[in-house]
């Protein structure tokens, strides 16, 4: 980039676990024309492929050297209703959406050197004509600099409701409770990690979707982009 050429256009969407970050950054592109970055597919690729290899969780150097070599992919179906993962050239979407691997990605997230070593991998997404990056920090560390920072949330009730819904329609065996405990528990890990720990950039539109239907927020949420 040119010295006097302006940076691709980031709009970064923070935010924890069940907020609705990820359907709302994916309607978001759509409606702009962007590429999209769902940071947290990429821990939980690197989740999983650790598991799968029966590596050590507990060993940041183990698993910070999975998340280098681990080859993650995505592609959008023609229809345009979802994106599949592939880690290691195998379709896994629907095993990194289990709740196991979600703790596991929220454990291993906490590891500075796993989180190095995806840095330059998140950075990448960003290419013309903008970038829609939905994660935990892409507001604070992987996009300082996006033009414009949102910061999405709701209740921990209403949050794990969503996520019950989701696996439910899935076909998955969850329980209410279970993913209540889980979401809270998970809240604590992201909040209070040592490294980029889940909070609003300072410069963040902070967005309380309790109650919003999603197309009333993904409109809040392009007021907030500069004008074109």
């Amino acid at each position: 980039m040119s010295p006097n050429e302006s940076p691709v256009p980031v709009l970064a969407i923070d935010g924890p676990s069940g907020s609705g970050k990820g359907t709302v950054s994916r309607l978001a592109a759509e409606h702009l024309g962007w590429h999209l970055l769902d940071s947290g597919a990429l821990y939980r690729a690197v989740a999983y492929a650790a598991s799968q290899a029966g590596l050590d969780l507990t060993d940041e150097a183990v698993i910070a050297a999975c998340a280098a070599t681990t080859d993650i992919r995505f592609f959008d179906l023609k229809d345009g209703s979802e994106t599949r993962v592939y880690v290691n050239n195998l379709d896994s979407t629907d095993a990194l959406r289990t709740e196991a691997t979600g703790a596991v990605a929220s454990t291993i997230a906490a590891m500075p050197a796993v989180r190095a070593a995806l840095f330059d991998k998140q950075r990448a997404f960003r290419r013309a004509p903008g970038l829609v990056a939905d994660g935990r920090d892409m507001g604070t560390v992987v996009f300082p600099d996006a033009a414009t920072k949102v910061f999405l949330t709701a209740s921990a009730e209403e949050r794990a409701k969503r996520r019950y819904k989701q696996l439910s329609d899935k076909g998955l065996q969850v329980t209410l409770a279970a993913l209540l405990h889980e979401i809270e528990a998970r809240d604590q890990r992201d909040a209070t990690r040592p490294v980029a720990p889940l909070r609003p950039a300072a410069d963040a539109h902070v967005i309380d979707s309790t109650g919003m239907p999603v197309e009333a927020v993904v409109a809040r949420v392009l007021t907030l982009l500069p004008p074109a």
